[in-house]
């Protein structure tokens, strides 16, 4: 990123130490499911964050994560979420409903609560593409919610 002189920069800190980080993981298409969970939460350690404050809930489907999304983050343990998923395209319009209204709403959970929240629910045209990206998309949303966190709270400490 480039620098300007006499303007405010604010600083990227993949710093995960002392975060409590919460993964809501749907158990549909499983295997592409615990591929983006192993790579998220080993790349949350790398970050530095314990195990001991990750705490991963799982759900039957992409459409019930927000749901428990938003009780962790009202919960006022977690300073983190992240959602893991694959929705695979089918036969049918369902692939369209359940990919746009669990995006959408994982977005409401992060706005509505200022808990930031990567949203790890692949959408994919088959198996092979969400195998293909799992350990990518798990390491992206550990590092994108470390990076948030700490961004958010550079905000609310920078002196006006």
């Amino acid at each position: 990123m480039a620098h300007y002189a006499n303007i405010f920069e604010y600083e990227t800190s993949l710093a995960g130490k002392g975060l409590n980080v919460g993964i809501v993981m749907s158990r549909f298409n499983q295997q592409i499911g615990e591929g983006l969970l192993t790579a998220c939460v080993a790349e949350l350690r790398q970050l530095g964050v314990a195990e001991g404050d990750i705490e991963i809930a799982t759900v039957p489907g992409a459409l019930e994560i927000p749901l428990v999304l938003q009780t962790m983050a009202q919960s006022d343990r977690f300073d983190a979420l992240v959602a893991l998923g694959a929705v695979i395209r089918g036969e049918t319009y369902h692939f369209e409903v359940v990919s746009n209204d669990s995006c959408r709403a994982v977005m409401e959970v992060q706005l509505d609560t200022g808990i930031p929240v990567a949203n790890g629910i692949l959408t994919c045209e088959s198996d092979d593409q969400a195998l293909a990206r799992s350990q990518e998309k798990g390491t992206d949303c550990a590092r994108a919610v470390v990076e948030m966190v700490n961004l958010l709270r550079a905000i609310g400490e920078k002196p006006a």
